[in-house]
């Protein structure tokens, strides 16, 4: 493989790892906008006595007083005005420089002589949680001290009040009007969990145990997973060193809410002085307000679901450069059937058009492409000329398909596998499959007549006359050929495995925290790359060879070259488990699924996350681009496809049928058709065209960033094709159309 000069530069020289940015951006929706205070009256009564009548201290405490009562904090006014002996006209006298601080998201207390009252509150009060600022993001390398993280738990109110705080919460929502219940109903399940944590940590475990009881049903049955895990935590020490939780706590759960829908919880909430709720909100949740018509239940519903609630609209407004990038030229020479037929009659045949889709998209470059050079690819050697010339002789004989043509599928049934067999892929022509298995082997098979052969041995190499034309033929050892090979290195069940475009190499990830480089030629390891300290869930070769990605427990993506033993970046950002990764057709972007329920798109040169797509239930198991670039599906344990428009960042479609986890998803080499396999043992073909070309684009301008789903799922299906019992783990369609399918047969 050839290398590439100026290359990406290492991740160790180049840290691109980026996490979103901080949770406090984006307007209004500041983590002190219009922040209640989390005093008691006892609180403000202790500092007043204690404060000397000096003149500063006395501005001081008026600053303290008008911050109480702007908050409509009348009660905890009276008590401190009465300690400090203050009369009380004190206030009016004042109230006139106040005046600062409007409604919306301005959320300056301007105090007496400009002093910003809210900081002079903060020299006099206790400490109070509010003012803890929120934890950044951290990779998942150096996670941040939990017991910091969890120390934002430590200032709470009355425990017994919780239950009272949060069914009262739930009575007003209950009563609002309906276009308003659905997206204030999102509020529910953070408030939950974090209220839960506050007890937990302050050791109220009776009281947590109580409130889980009352209220862990009220939840939605998608977050049923999470809750099995909270209901464990019932002790601090628990909290301590659990993954799940650091996550829930140093990402904010993010909600999308109208300015309507706001301002109704914000002044229920003030009005009925629920400072421990309203803290919660401003220190765990980011609240991301639109202007508009609040969103139906249907379209929150199809959004929610991820481990920290939906994606802000910020992170996908990013330019992606979807376009695909304009084919080297290369001249096809006649085929032999031509010639003979142009013999035959003396005058020319009618030459098929070569206009195929690999022709036609290449010429003009895409105005939505990245350019050429925006990263180093390799160059085309003489075999990959070749290998393309085939691949245009094969397209041109290539099956259009449609509702009315589906294509014939050809399934691969792996027997006496028992469970082992866990990856599978085919060369891009259709003429290897590879497994990976349980037992840590990678195993190598021929699906046509020709066997596979090793290079013959250095001594045997050097008889051969390296100038004939059968020389690639000559160095290949006839003794060694058999049907398949089993390539022997990992000290773990191996996950994931993918061949490179020029079917010379092959790659594997395993459990034992490593990928392996194979050669084909020699069936031998030629590299083993480290870098993830935990399980590799996935990897895969760039459709233009040279660089690869893997993605494992560790939470984190990485982007390789097959000659760099360094990652070259690290795609940092995941809450959980990276399951599967995808490189786009341009190979300057790469997709990855994950357990926290979201499918991230990250750009390889700069290693920034430009996609964040929320909707799933489950952890996410399948990813495939369209051929053109345009779109991205996604399956999960959910049995749902999702379709997503890269361009606009958005849900564009929602294929419901399968009934387990779809673990495979291929669309068809012109993209009119996405074929998914499933754990149900049904591969399902789905019309793509007429998914995508149903779209409304006027939908996309809407500021919201939300759209109306049609639930048409059952006109998309174009058929079900069901095996004896035998789940789908993996697709591939052929050069022509055919669709070829794999697992392992479960008796």
């Amino acid at each position: 493989m050839a290398a590439v000069q100026g290359g990406l530069v290492d991740a160790e020289e180049e840290k691109a790892i980026k996490t979103e940015p901080s949770s406090d951006g984006g307007g209004n929706n500041n983590a002190n906008d219009g922040r209640l205070p989390s005093t008691s009256p006892g609180a403000s009564a202790a500092a007043s006595k204690n404060a000397a009548a000096s003149p500063e201290d006395q501005q001081t405490l008026l600053a303290v007083l008008q911050f109480l009562r702007k908050n409509n904090l009348s009660e905890s006014v009276d008590i401190l005005r009465r300690e400090a002996g203050l009369p009380e006209d004190s206030l009016d006298a004042k109230g006139a420089d106040a005046s600062g601080g409007g409604s919306g998201g301005a959320a300056g207390t301007a105090g007496v002589d400009g002093v910003d009252a809210s900081s002079i509150l903060s020299r006099v009060t206790a400490p109070s949680s509010a003012g803890t600022p929120a934890p950044t993001k951290t990779p998942a390398e150096n996670q941040p001290d939990v017991n910091v993280v969890l120390s934002a738990y430590s200032q709470q109110g009355d425990p017994a009040l919780y239950e009272t705080y949060y069914s009262g919460l739930k009575r007003f929502i209950e009563t609002v009007l309906d276009c308003h219940r659905a997206e204030l109903s999102q509020v529910f399940y953070p408030l939950f969990v974090h209220m839960y944590l506050e007890l937990v940590y302050n050791n109220h475990e009776n009281e947590a145990k109580a409130f889980f009881q009352k209220f862990s049903g009220d939840q939605e049955c998608y977050y049923e997973d999470d809750l099995r895990v909270l209901s464990g935590l019932t002790k601090k020490e628990h909290m301590r060193g659990n993954e799940t939780l650091l996550d829930f706590r140093t990402s904010k759960f993010v909600l999308r809410i109208s300015r309507d829908s706001y301002q109704l919880l914000k002044r229920h909430l003030q009005e009925r002085q629920n400072n421990q709720i309203w803290n919660i909100i401003q220190e765990h949740l980011y609240i991301d307000i639109f202007d508009g018509m609040p969103r139906s239940k249907g379209q929150i519903d199809a959004m929610s679901g991820s481990l920290a609630g939906e994606a802000k609209r910020e992170a996908n407004k990013a330019k992606v450069y979807y376009g695909l990038l304009k084919e080297p030229e290369i001249e096809l020479p006649l085929d032999d059937e031509d010639e003979e037929a142009e013999n035959e009659e003396g005058k020319p045949k009618k030459k098929k058009p070569k206009k195929d889709s690999m022709g036609s998209k290449s010429k003009k470059q895409d105005p939505n492409a990245p350019s050429q050079n925006r990263i180093p690819l390799p160059e085309l050697k003489d075999s990959d000329k070749l290998d393309k010339i085939m691949y245009m002789k094969e397209a041109t004989k290539k099956i259009r398909l449609g509702p009315e043509n589906l294509p014939s599928i050809c399934f691969y049934s792996f027997l006496n596998a028992y469970q082992g067999l866990t990856a599978v892929d085919f060369t891009d022509d259709s003429s290897l499959i590879a497994g990976g298995f349980a037992d840590s082997t990678v195993r190598v098979w021929s699906v046509t007549p020709k066997k596979l052969r090793k290079v013959k041995s250095a001594a045997d190499l050097n008889v051969i006359d390296k100038e004939s034309d059968d020389v690639l033929e000559r160095i290949m050892d006839e003794k060694t050929a058999s049907e398949s090979k089993i390539l022997y290195g990992h000290s773990g069940p191996v996950y994931g495995i993918s061949f490179s475009p020029d079917r010379n190499y092959l790659l594997s990830s395993s459990e034992d925290g490593t990928i392996r480089l194979w050669s084909l030629l020699t069936f031998t390891c030629l590299v083993g790359y480290k870098g993830h300290n935990y399980p590799v869930w996935d990897t895969q070769f760039s459709p233009h060879g040279y660089y690869f990605v893997s993605g494992g427990h560790d939470r984190v993506a990485r982007l390789w070259a097959t000659d760099h033993y360094q990652p070259l970046r690290i795609f940092s950002g995941h809450l959980a488990d990276v399951t599967c990764t995808r490189f786009h057709p341009n190979s300057n972007y790469v997709a990855t699924g994950s357990s926290d329920r979201t499918t991230r798109v990250w750009d390889v040169l700069t290693g920034n996350c430009v996609r964040i797509f929320t909707g799933h239930k489950g952890p996410i198991h399948a990813l495939a681009f369209s051929p053109n670039g345009k779109f991205l599906a996604s399956g999960a344990t959910d049995g749902r496809v999702l379709l997503w428009d890269i361009g606009h960042g958005l849900m564009v479609g929602e294929l419901k049928g399968h009934t387990d986890t779809i673990y495979s998803l291929r669309f068809s080499r012109d993209g009119e058709i996405l074929a998914s396999g499933s754990m149900d043992n049904t591969v399902r073909l789905w019309d793509a065209l007429k998914a995508f070309d149903d779209l409304e684009t006027d939908d996309f301008t809407a500021a919201t960033g939300h759209i109306h789903l049609q639930d048409n799922s059952q006109e998309l299906l174009l058929g079900t094709y069901l095996t004896k019992s035998t789940p789908v783990i993996h697709l591939h369609f052929t050069r022509r159309n055919l669709l070829l399918a794999a697992g392992a047969y479960n008796p």
